[in-house]
């Protein structure tokens, strides 16, 4: 309380006691994988395809990345995280992207800016103004908006048209003869010209399971994803490219998928995307599934099979792993039922076919092994038809109770942070319970927790007994929070039976 020492009229602000917890993001996922430019091992925010087009260069051959974030947006995701892998870490820029240049005499001119947009660069080479010393020129660099003039700029000795030309932001220049020194130029506009994006090749880039895995120290892969909180989906659909070219083999795969898994358990507040391999039939997905990999974890998700989609790389349909699109569905499914709604029964945007149309029969083979199955249903599109986690513990097999503990625990964690280094009494217990009671019962009324009542559906408990003397001794509170998740309807049974007719059903009193 503060001290008054003279009369007057004072005002003071007051806590109201009440310490709202909002809830946090839910889908925000990140992909992990091949691009033809960008940062390299960097977190990037990207918010739409452009942006991603952009930063990272467009779809392109070899690589599946750019097919799965576009497969996000299309089917309803918000915003990701790009962490480009596999490249060289000096510039950031592949050997992918050919850059415009051009050649002016003895000089040979390359844009700074790689791939097409160099293109747009002209030099302008005229004689000096009127009264310039002999052996000048006059150079105009331009591109779009952007121009620099360099009137009477001498060919050789201090200060020549090489050494200014090279402090330019828009091109860099070399001398090619044997003296090394420039004579003359010819005079006009040149365009520099043969920018291009060169499509990445995934045997050339040499990518294996530790690009992917990373390096904790360095923060390099997976490990780099640590330093973003907001992600809640991890996907990597070119651990298939890799795959698929040789570079890697089933056990490789399941090294960078094992990486996966124990990144999103270590974070505690994310859900691995796991691509099953390609060309493989329901058997065959099963024998993998339960022989080879034997993931058991309630962080990760896989689904089966590859779907189709257009390709504009070449013009032509192909199939891809759907990690990509069906994390769109989560954070569609979140944005309009909310993240306790099992991110099922859903249509893939854009899927034009699936690599394996199952019966089902194979169907009844796979979701008791946890592989979510994206199945064809006459008349109502190519569909998400499984949302269980690779956990054998039945408490966490539905995928939408483990996302709903990612969000319930990551809110109260985040919303309660204000309770540090409070004093530890009973008006700090009663805060809590009234904090986290009221933010329960918004999500029961929104339909993420089962029961009639509040009462049913979740209790918070700290007082003296979670918090005796010892611990409060050791500066610990202790909240015990119980919920009761919604479980999604995985089986919808009809029983019919006949009776006869014109029987009166009519109970006696």
């Amino acid at each position: 309380m503060p001290t008054y020492l003279s009369p007057g009229v004072y005002v003071e602000e007051v806590s109201s006691g009440s310490k709202p917890i909002e809830g946090v993001g839910t889908a925000v996922a990140a992909f992990v994988g091949m691009a033809p430019r960008g940062p390299v091992n960097q977190p990037t925010l990207i918010t739409s395809w452009r942006q991603y087009v952009d930063t990272f260069g467009d779809i392109a051959a070899g690589s599946y990345l750019g097919h799965a974030v576009y497969g996000y947006f299309l089917n309803g995701g918000g915003t990701c995280y790009v962490v480009r892998v596999g490249a060289d870490d000096g510039g950031g820029e592949a050997a992918s992207l050919a850059t415009a240049h051009a050649r002016i005499g003895d000089l040979h001119v390359r844009a700074l800016e790689p791939g097409p947009a160099g293109n747009a660069t002209t030099i302008e080479v005229t004689d000096p103004p009127e009264g310039s010393p002999e052996g000048t020129v006059r150079v105009v660099i331009s591109r779009g908006d952007e121009r620099e003039e360099h009137e009477a700029v001498p060919l050789s000795g201090r200060g020549n048209l090489v050494n200014v030309l090279n402090r330019s932001r828009l091109v860099r220049v070399e001398v090619e003869n044997a003296t090394g020194q420039l004579e003359d130029l010819p005079r006009g506009i040149t365009s520099l010209s043969g920018g291009e994006l060169v499509q990445v090749d995934v045997a050339e880039a040499r990518i294996g399971p530790e690009d992917y895995v990373g390096d904790a120290a360095d923060r390099t892969g997976f490990a780099g994803l640590e330093t973003v909180p907001e992600v809640t989906m991890v996907c990597v659909p070119d651990a298939m490219a890799a795959l698929q070219s040789g570079l890697i083999d089933l056990e490789g795969l399941k090294a960078i998928q094992l990486g996966m898994i124990a990144h999103c358990e270590l974070m505690g507040n994310r859900v691995a995307i796991l691509d099953a391999p390609p060309s493989m039939n329901a058997q065959q997905v099963k024998d993998w599934r339960t022989d080879q990999a034997g993931y058991d974890s309630k962080f990760a998700a896989l689904y089966y099979p590859w779907v189709k989609v257009f390709d504009p790389s070449t013009g032509e349909n192909t199939f891809v792993p759907p990690s990509g699109h069906v994390a769109g569905i989560f954070g569609r499914n979140d944005d309009t039922r909310g993240v306790h709604k099992a991110p099922a029964n859903e249509v893939i945007r854009g899927a034009i076919d699936l690599e394996v149309n199952m019966t089902k029969g194979e169907h009844d083979m796979l979701n008791p092994v946890g592989v979510n199955c994206i199945r064809s249903f006459p008349g109502r599109g190519i569909r998400v038809w499984g949302a269980r986690t690779l956990s054998s513990d039945p408490e966490w097999r539905y995928l939408n109770v483990r996302r709903l503990f990612n969000y319930l625990e990551d809110s109260i964690l985040n919303g309660t942070q204000w309770a540090v280094f409070e004093p530890n009494d009973h008006a700090l217990w009663a805060k809590l319970r009234r904090s986290i009671a009221a933010f329960l019962v918004n999500e029961w009324r929104k339909g993420a927790l089962f029961g009639q009542t509040p009462a049913e559906a979740f209790y918070v408990k700290c007082d003296a007994e979670t918090n005796p003397a010892e611990a409060i001794d050791a500066g610990q509170v202790t909240c015990e929070i119980g919920v009761a998740p919604v479980k999604p309807a995985e089986f919808v049974v009809f029983r019919l039976a006949q009776f006869s007719g014109g029987t009166s059903l009519v109970q006696e009193a």
